[in-house]
């Protein structure tokens, strides 16, 4: 897949940190963005719009972002999830890879790892 054909979900509550991945992104070129703000939005922006991919924070009003991974991985179990997350305990590392997320980013975000992440992803498609 192209970059410039991939819909891509960001999913966080700080606008900063959805700008932040979005320019990172944009290096790559110029899919088409998804924003929502909390997990419930997440989840619901997703069944709309079925994205390629999906950057998901944990730490989220409404739902949080596990909670967020089980619910649209009920609804598609091949949804591609990346968490990119300050909060990186291992039990809520290990709880979202559990729940069927395939990589996470900690921030602040690196730019070469959302650029690893996003080109392995596109390899795969």
């Amino acid at each position: 897949m192209k970059i410039d054909e991939a819909k891509i979900l960001i999913s966080d509550d700080s606008i900063l940190a959805r700008k932040q991945l979005k320019d990172i992104i944009l290096t790559l070129g110029t899919p088409t963005f998804i924003e929502a703000s909390n997990g419930q939005a997440a989840i619901d922006k997703y069944k709309e719009e079925k994205p390629d991919l999906v950057f998901l924070d944990i730490v989220m009003p409404e739902k949080d972002g596990n909670i967020a991974i089980q619910e649209i991985m009920a609804h598609d179990p091949k949804a591609q999830i990346i968490i990119a997350s300050s909060v990186g305990t291992q039990s809520q590392l290990k709880c979202a890879l559990e729940a069927g997320a395939k990589d996470f980013i900690q921030k602040p975000i690196d730019k070469d790892q959302v650029i690893k992440v996003v080109t392995a992803f596109l390899e795969r498609r």
